[in-house]
């Protein structure tokens, strides 16, 4: 029987992969549907391999990048996942600068969280979070 914390890395690890996948900007959404449709290896057929493709890709996701919230770290998925277990649903002062943290790097983000403010942040870490399982 799997022990919750192996779950919980399992469910984690099966995430990450997948959201790595998904397309960071535009570039890569039009790298998609180009090698998808067969115009990729048209175009590589005419212009060779190194037909600025890659550049292209690159410059486009960097002027129409996705805003998309970063990946949780496996330490900031477990200590989440920790609080949700103990059935926690108010935040010590240490809890609220750790989640702070955390919010700020997922959501890049410079937000300094007070306690009137922490049920909006921590809204959007579980919405997060919750992608997860």
């Amino acid at each position: 029987m799997e022990e919750p914390k192996d779950k919980r890395t399992k469910a984690y690890k099966e995430w990450k992969a997948n959201q790595e996948k998904e397309s960071q900007g535009l570039g890569d959404t039009i790298a998609k549907v180009t090698e998808a449709t067969g115009i990729k290896k048209a175009v590589e057929l005419i212009a060779g391999e190194d037909c600025g493709c890659d550049k292209r890709q690159k410059i486009l996701n960097r002027l129409f990048k996705y805003n998309k919230p970063k990946c949780l770290e496996e330490d900031e998925y477990n200590y989440i996942a920790d609080w949700v277990d103990k059935g926690k649903n108010k935040l010590t002062n240490k809890q609220l600068k750790e989640m702070n943290l955390i919010y700020n790097r997922v959501f890049n983000k410079q937000f300094k969280c007070q306690k009137c403010s922490a049920p909006r942040m921590m809204k959007d870490l579980l919405n997060l979070f919750k992608q997860y399982e």
